[in-house]
């Protein structure tokens, strides 16, 4: 989970980055000017990058926390098969109730 954390962390500072760099680089378009542009497009192509480049870290860390999760409970169900039938009767008959509600509301 550390490394979720840490990957969401830098993504989010790689954002504010280029969401800074193309205000700025707006504001230079705005007075057109030339050499402005010409020195912050480099930083803002780079941060682009790193924010391309975190989100696939992101991405990542969240595929495997979500194949964890789905070996986790893959197991738990075949350790626990009684109870998991009963869990998913319960959800069942929960999600059955509220449809039926909503359906009746028409």
């Amino acid at each position: 989970m550390p490394e979720y954390a840490d990957a969401r962390d830098r993504l989010a500072k790689d954002l504010r980055v280029v969401l800074a760099d193309t205000e700025e680089l707006l504001r230079a378009v705005g007075t057109d000017s030339k050499d402005k542009i010409a020195t912050l497009r480099p930083r803002l192509e780079a941060a682009v990058q790193r924010a391309k480049t975190q989100i696939a870290e992101f991405e990542a860390a969240l595929e495997t926390r979500a194949r964890e999760a789905v070996r986790e409970v893959d197991a738990y169900a075949h350790e626990n098969p009684w109870t998991t039938a009963g869990v998913a009767a319960g959800v069942g008959a929960a999600l059955g109730a509220i449809i039926g509600v909503l359906l009746a509301r028409r």
